[in-house]
């Protein structure tokens, strides 16, 4: 009894911490907690490699290789479906009959073909990104029970298992599922939070554009690694006008589809932010030249100008407009230089009469390009 009871608990032991290493490696090597081939294949080789892990030193009862393998089965099912599953007991399945014994059949059946079954039955199907959601710990369990009643049945009946040892593996079966989706469920609920917090921190409320702080850490990161990189500052002319003309809610309104605007005119590298009010902040990543940055500026304060925005023609130009400025040469410069740069720029825009761009000159005023 002693022996049997020792056994299973090193069957858990192996299994919960194989588990917890195999989540950590996940969040490490999926940052983005995106679902993907390559991490539908790593989890179907994980589960295997510990379904094997289980098989390899079993407990010996009258010819029968008794061990937990069906936990990992079952739970990979439950979490992921059943082609999960099938994929993941291929290998066990081999490998179990290519140990034989008496119980063969019985043992691939019962322990191998039968949770992989039930598990992917109790899958809540409607889960989007599987791999990373919280699992809804009742159901697994509720499902886990329904498999243990047929098998311990199963089992008892077709099988020198005595009572004892058929009770036995359904209380530690039915533990050992219940430790790794606790365990699954700790560790992605510490991944969501913690991107969560990251997304909220980095993010702008109003116009869910990025903030400072994370322009900033891009920023700096590209000039660390020095890339060359164009500042750009932008500025909505008449702001205030439009916001004491139509409130405050239609000006965020206004502020979000300029944000918008800047996303869908700027290229997938470049980093767009929200500076502050009415203000924004973008960085084009290594342009081909001063020319190139240029252009991308000038179409993105193009395609505001021609933005329909409601009300605009109560604006003193009858539309509503953006002032920008840039700073091209960012060779030995820090951010802060950069962006002081693209700043006096931008004012210099405003005082040339606004809806327009103007380059930083070190050497003398700020001009304003035409492109």
């Amino acid at each position: 009894m002693n022996s049997l009871l020792f056994f299973f608990l090193e069957n858990m032991a192996l299994i919960i911490a194989l588990l917890y290493l195999a989540l950590k490696a996940k969040e490490l090597l999926f940052p983005d907690l995106r679902e993907s081939k390559l991490l539908l294949a790593l989890s179907v080789l994980f589960i295997s490699f510990l379904t094997f892990s289980v098989m390899y030193n079993p407990f010996f009862y009258e010819g029968m290789r008794l061990d937990l393998r069906e936990v990992p089965l079952y739970f990979i099912s439950y979490v992921g479906g059943w082609k999960v599953g099938v994929l993941s007991a291929v290998f066990p399945s081999f490998y179990r009959y290519s140990l034989g014994g008496p119980t063969v059949v019985q043992g691939i059946l019962q322990t191998v073909v039968l949770p992989v079954i039930i598990g992917s039955l109790f899958r809540n199907k409607s889960t989007i990104n599987k791999f990373f959601a919280l699992l809804d710990i009742k159901r697994m369990m509720i499902g886990m029970l329904v498999y243990e009643v047929i098998k311990s049945i199963w089992m008892y009946t077709t099988t020198p298992a005595t009572l004892f040892i058929t009770l036995s593996m359904f209380l530690f079966a039915g533990l050992a599922v219940l430790a790794m989706g606790l365990i699954a469920n700790g560790e992605n609920h510490h991944i969501l939070v913690r991107k969560e917090l990251e997304f909220y921190s980095n993010q702008d409320p109003m116009t869910q554009l990025p903030n400072m702080r994370f322009f900033r850490n891009k920023a700096q990161t590209l000039l660390a690694q020095y890339v060359p990189v164009a500042v750009v500052m932008l500025d909505v002319d008449y702001f205030k006008t439009y916001n004491d003309t139509h409130g405050h809610q239609k000006g965020d309104a206004v502020l979000r589809s300029i944000g918008q605007l800047l996303r869908d005119h700027t290229r997938k590298k470049d980093y767009v932010a929200r500076y502050g009010g009415e203000e924004f902040i973008f960085c084009i990543t290594d342009p081909f030249d001063d020319q190139e940055a240029l252009k991308i500026v000038e179409k993105v304060r193009r395609q505001i100008e021609q933005h329909h925005f409601e009300g605009e023609e109560l604006q003193p130009e009858g539309k509503l407009t953006v002032s920008m400025g840039i700073s091209l040469n960012s060779s030995k410069k820090t951010l802060d230089q950069l962006i002081d740069e693209a700043d006096q720029a931008l004012y210099q825009s405003k005082r040339n009469g606004r809806n327009r761009v103007t380059a930083f000159a070190a050497e003398e005023k700020p001009e304003t390009v035409n492109v």
